[in-house]
């Protein structure tokens, strides 16, 4: 054909998701379709996407899958909800506070976005509605503190960038606790000042000590999981896939003897879930290294960087750029995708202008993570809406506040560093 390989791929793709055809097949497909059509052998497909997959590190995304769905499932959200209402309930705001500080905390568990909305909202949106909160805020909020999930470690996100551009991934993990926070706090903010002014919240009683005891107590083993995971990976124990492993061990073992929450009928069914969300991701990673490969051997990632350079050599001004491309990109494709497809151009650039890959991870995470609430593909939005029960436009609206202070916290974790690096820094990790 007349056209160049790179430019019909991404009109191929871009073809495909016109006609809503789900990401993993778009971008495998696409690939395919390119190939056939420039005349290249198809022998390529099954060797890359057998080689994008078969990765020991990789290994870590379906356990930490699992480690979620199974904390899920063993009453840990309900008892992570219970501590942080004891904590903070009583102030003004202060379910909507619960919500953001319980985001956080299942954050450091889930791994997931959706999942935290899933396991969180189904608890926390009918209670604030119940308590007066309005209920297309309490979804919003929801949609956006749940986007944490792929920030706080451990992050499944963070697993396939470290594994794309080739960096640590235990550093990944340390770097992204603080801007995870900073979004989290930038969030309670948000959500005090409105209930403040909508008078939510508030006149409750102070809890006592022994309450507060009771509380943590309740929930101290799901509060111990990010404290194995991290202790064990930045105690040179075990390496963050093996760490994934040891999460979902800890899981069953808490489900099962602990709270009790867990029996085998309910196992078959988390077991299954796991392995179908873990199958999802899987067939995203081949699809897009797929999708990558031909980026890169047609040359269209060497000539978008190069351009890209041209037009500014100002690290502060490329950043810019890349956010937001990040946060367009972020409204139609997931965030594994996003990785595949742009960071073989991105990568180039960011050795150019000297910015660090770590930090960079942080970055562009979190546009992603910002992605999860942007329509047509905010993910976050439909599980809170499926949720509550309101429409796609109801949540909409009402998440903008929360999505403006989310870009803030991100401009902040861009142009200052040492909000993702001085504690990875400060550890001495490498």
């Amino acid at each position: 054909m007349d056209i160049e390989p790179g430019i019909l791929l991404f009109i191929v793709f871009g073809l495909l998701l016109c006609f809503n055809t789900p990401i993993a097949i778009a971008l495998g497909l696409g690939g395919v379709i390119t190939i056939v059509l420039s005349g290249g052998s198809l022998d390529i497909v099954a060797f890359t996407m057998y080689s994008a997959t078969a990765k020991f590190t990789l290994l870590a995304i379906p356990f930490f899958i699992l480690a979620g769905v199974v904390m899920e499932q063993a009453g840990v959200s309900s008892r992570l909800v219970r501590f942080a209402n004891v904590c903070v309930g009583h102030i003004t705001g202060g379910l909507a506070i619960v919500l953001v500080v319980t985001s956080c905390f299942f954050a450091a568990i889930s791994g997931s976005g959706p999942a935290t909305v899933a396991a969180l909202g189904a608890i926390l949106i009918p209670a604030m509605s119940e308590a007066g909160y309005d209920k297309s805020m309490a979804s919003a909020l929801m949609a956006n503190a749940g986007a944490i999930g792929i920030i706080i470690p451990p992050s499944i996100a963070f697993v396939v960038y470290g594994v794309v551009a080739e960096v640590s991934i235990g550093k990944l993990f340390m770097a992204g606790v603080i801007p995870g926070l900073v979004i989290g706090l930038a969030l309670a903010v948000v959500s005090y000042i409105i209930s403040k002014k909508r008078g939510w919240g508030g006149g409750g009683k102070k809890p006592t000590m022994r309450e507060l005891w009771d509380a943590f107590k309740d929930a101290a083993w799901g509060l111990m999981t990010p404290v194995i995971i991290l202790g064990g990976i930045y105690g040179g124990i075990f390496t963050p896939t093996e760490a994934a492993g040891v999460a979902a061990v800890y899981g069953l073992f808490v489900g099962f003897f602990v709270y009790k929450e867990l029996n085998l009928a309910k196992l078959k069914k988390l077991l299954i879930d796991a392995s179908v969300g873990s199958a999802v991701v899987m067939l995203i990673v081949a699809s897009a290294t797929l999708f990558a490969w031909l980026v890169t051997t047609e040359g269209v990632a060497q000539d978008m960087s190069k351009a890209m350079v041209e037009f500014s050599n100002n690290k502060y001004v490329i950043l810019l750029i890349m956010n937001l491309i990040l946060i367009v990109a972020g409204c139609f494709i997931d965030a594994i995708s996003a990785y595949y497809i742009l960071l073989p151009i991105f990568i180039p650039i960011l050795n150019a202008v000297g910015v660090d890959l770590v930090l960079f991870g942080v970055i562009m995470t979190v546009n992603l993570a910002i992605g999860q609430i942007t329509p047509p593909v905010g993910v976050n939005l439909y599980v809170a809406c499926n949720i509550a029960n309101i429409s796609l436009k109801q949540i909409s609206r009402a998440v903008m506040p929360f999505l403006i202070a989310s870009l803030i916290a991100l401009a902040a974790i861009t142009y200052i560093p040492a909000v993702s690096l001085w504690l990875p820094n400060i550890l001495g990790m490498k």
